[in-house]
């Protein structure tokens, strides 16, 4: 089967407040949509969503990259051997230097069209074998108080893992939060810590003693300076999670982090999934949990990762797509069933193929 042609859109949706990343205010979710279409009429999504503060590539930039690979696939040939995490098409782009999120929203686009032509859905193209159900963890945000009040919700609504963000406060009141907010769970909801890189090493360890005692899943790159972290599990016991290290990180290199409890995967940023599955399979080899997250992506690309989330660890690993719920609107109709502690992955799938054209801006096309 070879592909026909492609058509290249970009979306802006709005959010349901401010979002500030880095120092970025944003009002708006800005990205692309590439479209693959197959000779006999079938379809394939892929998303191309640079998250401003994060990736280095910027829409523009992103635009021409994806537009250019886009062209240099029409007419070509799919085959099997092609497809997958170690497939032809995985060794073609490992050899050229693309942005993350672009490589990532072209192998999506493929590995959909791949997926309709085989007439399966993509967790039969991630993995033999998938869950039918991915849970997920809830997100915490907002002041104190209102923090409390929805982990209490989100623990009565049966999540197994909620997620929060801590290093904007000063120590001691990220750990009088973290407390409360361990209480409020109970023993039987994993909490989840993300300080985004924010402490030194001292206030790593200061937090670290303050929250002794507590159950905490992982804390997500506390410090600064990412070479700290191996001292930091040394010398506190606390697990710590890899995110922002993983970035341009080759996964036979993971060996040399063995301290680390859990990888968070964003194929947005760590340049899509087959790359991803790469890095799930070394982090479970080395008894690292490997977690599937999101940046902000619209229903094509938050479908793709439940899919991803279904093929690693069975979908039984809590995934972090809750930023889902800050768009406003979204390419796709109906949305995702999302927020939720568990998704139904044949639904969540089927949502990410309804994208609605009228949403869609034009950006450029091709046919064989």
């Amino acid at each position: 089967m070879k592909i026909a042609g492609f058509a290249l859109y970009r979306f802006r949706l709005p959010l349901t407040d401010s979002l500030t990343l880095k120092g970025t205010t944003l009002e708006h979710r800005e990205g692309l949509l590439l479209r693959l279409d197959g000779e006999d009429g079938e379809i394939g999504w892929g998303e191309t969503s640079p998250l401003p503060g994060f990736s280095r590539e910027v829409l523009p930039d992103a635009t021409r990259g994806l537009s250019e690979l886009a062209r240099s696939v029409v007419d070509r040939e799919m085959t099997d051997a092609w497809i997958g995490a170690y497939g032809g098409l995985a060794r073609e782009l490992d050899g050229a230097d693309l942005a993350p999120s672009v490589r990532f929203g072209f192998e999506l686009a493929i590995w959909n069209l791949y997926a309709a032509t085989r007439g399966v859905a993509l967790p039969a193209v991630i993995s033999q074998v998938f869950g039918d159900v991915v849970s997920l963890n809830g997100l915490l945000a907002g002041p104190p108080a209102g923090a409390l009040e929805e982990a209490r919700r989100m623990r009565d609504a049966g999540y197994e893992a909620v997620k929060l963000k801590v290093g904007a406060r000063t120590v001691e009141e990220d750990v009088a939060l973290v407390r409360a907010v361990g209480e409020a769970l109970g023993r039987g909801v994993a909490l989840r810590l993300d300080a985004n890189r924010a402490w030194t090493l001292d206030e790593a360890l200061e937090f670290a003693r303050g929250i002794e005692g507590l159950r905490v899943e992982y804390l997500e790159e506390p410090l600064a300076d990412p070479a700290g972290l191996k001292a930091l599990t040394q010398a506190s016991g606390l697990p710590v999670a890899l995110d922002e290290s993983l970035v341009g990180m080759a996964p036979e290199s993971l060996g040399e982090h063995r301290y680390a409890g859990a990888v968070v995967l964003k194929p947005s940023f760590l340049g899509g999934l087959s790359r991803v599955l790469r890095l799930a399979e070394r982090a479970a080899s080395l008894g690292m949990r490997p977690v599937v997250s999101s940046a902000y992506e619209t229903g094509v690309g938050t479908a793709s990762l439940v899919a991803l989330a279904a093929g690693i660890g069975g979908g039984g690993i809590p995934a972090g797509l809750d930023p889902y719920r800050r768009l406003a609107g979204d390419v796709v109709e109906p949305r995702l069933p999302l927020p939720a502690p568990h998704v139904s992955v044949r639904e969540a799938v089927a949502a990410g193929r309804g994208v609605v054209l009228r949403r869609l801006s034009p950006q450029a096309q091709g046919v064989g």
